[in-house]
């Protein structure tokens, strides 16, 4: 059913946020160790406006009331395991505190967005890439558009190391970890947001030339065993754009109300190069 916009946006609510964002990645779709959806806050109250970013912190929340939002969707839950005390010990708790003290509401689509094709983390990042005949790398099982991973094609083929250059500019990565390169070109690419070395079976059956992804261990490089390149391109470099694909979802229901990007990095990797 076609979603509703209110008469006006000053009779927008929350939910009618969420609506929008759960019509693209329904809650049912996150994996069950998940803590997608609204975290913090009452989804009939009115809202004032919408913050995105990568994560919620003390810093966004903090910016979210200084653009007046009263509303941060993140990609990363903040709450993962159940709080027993609100005594500010860590971060998490005191991001929480601080949203239920000043009235924001925190929400979070995470692998329910990982996990659809069309308007998905991978389908951002398989544009940013450039690539073509994109499907679904390791789909649900009877689902074809359901799934983790994203398989497509470059336009032309791609000598190793130019290739890993592009990932670094236009995925705008620090740096690039890789295997061994094979001396071959790359024409089909596997990518995946966040940490997916556990696709790496997935890219190699769909022989994939390189797998574009983040969080690989040590030992789990042997794994590619020449047969592929895979790139680590970091956690939070590999899903930022993740920030711009929840704007523009929303956006695109309501494209006069007051919608931000964060302008807070909340990558804790930091580089000394």
């Amino acid at each position: 059913m076609a979603l509703r916009a209110p008469n006006r946006d000053n009779d927008m609510k929350i939910k009618d946020i969420l609506d929008v964002l759960e019509a693209v990645a329904p809650p049912h779709l996150q994996e069950s160790y998940d803590n997608a959806g609204l975290i913090v806050g009452d989804p009939q109250a009115p809202v004032t406006g919408v913050l995105f970013c990568l994560d919620s912190t003390e810093a966004v929340v903090q910016e979210a009331l200084d653009k007046g939002c009263n509303l941060v969707v993140a990609h990363h839950p903040i709450v993962f395991k159940g709080l027993k005390r609100f005594n500010g010990a860590n971060y998490v708790e005191r991001t929480v505190m601080q949203a239920i003290r000043h009235g924001v509401a925190l929400y979070a689509i995470h692998t329910n967005l990982d996990n659809v094709y069309h308007q998905g983390v991978n389908a951002r990042i398989a544009q940013k890439l450039g690539l073509r005949s994109t499907r679904i790398l390791a789909p649900k099982p009877g689902l074809e558009d359901i799934g983790a991973g994203l398989l497509g094609e470059l336009p032309q083929a791609m000598d190793e190391t130019a290739f890993l250059q592009m990932l670094r500019q236009e995925l705008r990565a620090t740096c690039v970890r890789h295997t061994i390169l094979r001396g071959r070109p790359v024409r089909r690419v596997a990518v995946c947001g966040g940490a997916g070395s556990f696709l790496l079976p997935d890219a190699l059956r769909a022989e994939a030339d390189a797998f574009v992804t983040a969080d690989f261990k040590y030992h789990e490089f042997f794994d590619a065993e020449g047969r592929l390149v895979i790139a680590d391109i970091g956690h939070f470099e590999s899903e930022q754009f993740t920030i711009e694909l929840l704007f523009d979802i929303v956006r695109e229901k309501f494209p006069t109300f007051a919608l931000h990007c964060t302008d807070v990095n909340t990558n804790p990797v930091h580089y000394l190069l």
